[in-house]
């Protein structure tokens, strides 16, 4: 099973609301006792977190319910019975939470791409009242009470999209894994078959001067991603949260153009509003005899762009200063 999971379905339940008691104080003087049946105390709610230690949703992937505790019964004595305790479930920022509704359409909850943000997403059931919360002046000794509420059950999606400054796209083995191990702290698996890279990688680029941005690497995108081929759409979501896209493409290949406008259309297919994104082009593997054949026909996509080579570290540094610069522009 891959380590990395973006994705899952849950099924989460409240606590219930503890029962109201029916009791009878026996007191001297107290005619026929009167009622001391305390109420039940309140479900435990359920809640998601968004945490930066986590960063994958692969404990819900195991683990598919969860239930929140009940409340306690009331006792007597007037002795109202203990609260349920909420369960808070921690999941990795930029996680969005969707209610699943039989029939209906999906719903989402809450997009948390902050830390700490949280939301109640199942609210626990409400005490019961006991026999004492029943007394009036006509029914000086009820013997009733009130079961709890139940607590809210439902299933939920949890669907996480990475948040990184910078996203680094390209077809398979155009170096994107390489440029973020040379540029940043991430050390991701690197091969020179296609599909290496199986889960995005993230990194934090330090420039200096306090200049950091967050960078990430996507899995590779063919022709018909978007309708399933190769690894399919399942990384695209990862580039919706991005500020700048970083456009890769190998010159050591004939059909520099082509390769460039296949990925650009499996991002219109799956979400128009990708390409509106800025993006950066850039031309890798220029240490090679071959790539400097293919630059003229780069030229025919990007009016301006880069040419780097991981390899030597040629044009890295102006890349990355570019990129800090588009980012500042962008606020």
């Amino acid at each position: 099973m891959n380590d990395f999971i973006d994705e899952v379905k849950i099924w989460i339940k409240a606590g219930d609301g503890g029962p109201g008691c029916v009791a009878f104080r026996r007191e001297k003087f107290v005619p026929r006792g009167g009622p001391s049946g305390g109420n039940g105390g309140n479900g435990g709610s359920i809640y998601f977190k968004a945490s930066s230690n986590v960063k994958t949703l692969r404990q819900y992937y195991y683990r598919r319910h969860f239930k929140a505790e009940s409340g306690k019964p009331g006792e007597g004595n007037n002795r109202t019975g203990a609260d349920g305790m909420d369960l808070i479930l921690k999941v990795p920022v930029g996680t969005i939470v969707i209610e699943i509704r039989e029939g209906e359409k999906e719903v989402i909850i809450a997009d948390l791409d902050k830390e700490g943000s949280e939301v109640l997403v199942a609210k626990g059931g409400r005490g019961g009242r006991g026999n004492a919360s029943f007394k009036s002046s006509i029914n000086q000794a009820p013997r009733i009470a009130m079961p709890g509420g139940y607590g809210e059950e439902k299933f939920v999606k949890l669907e996480l999209k990475l948040i990184a400054d910078v996203g680094i796209i390209g077809c398979p083995n155009a170096g994107k894994s390489t440029l973020l191990s040379i540029i940043s702290n991430a050390k991701p698996k690197i091969a020179e078959y296609p599909f290496t890279t199986l889960n995005p990688n993230l990194g934090v680029v330090d420039l200096g001067d306090g200049r950091q941005f967050i960078a990430a690497d996507i899995p590779g995108l063919i022709q018909g991603a978007s309708c399933g081929a190769g690894l399919g759409i399942k990384f695209l979501r990862h580039i919706e949260r991005t500020r700048l896209l970083i456009h890769l493409i190998d010159l050591s290949l004939h059909d520099v153009a082509k390769r460039y406008y296949n990925i650009r259309d499996e991002m219109g297919y799956y979400n128009q509003s990708l390409l509106e994104k800025p993006e950066i082009v850039v031309g890798t593997k220029i240490d090679l005899p071959e790539s400097k054949k293919n630059i003229q026909e780069l030229k025919k996509v990007a009016n301006a762009f880069f040419l780097i080579s991981c390899m030597t570290n040629e044009g890295i540094k102006p890349l990355l200063e570019e990129i800090w610069k588009r980012l500042l522009s962008l606020g």
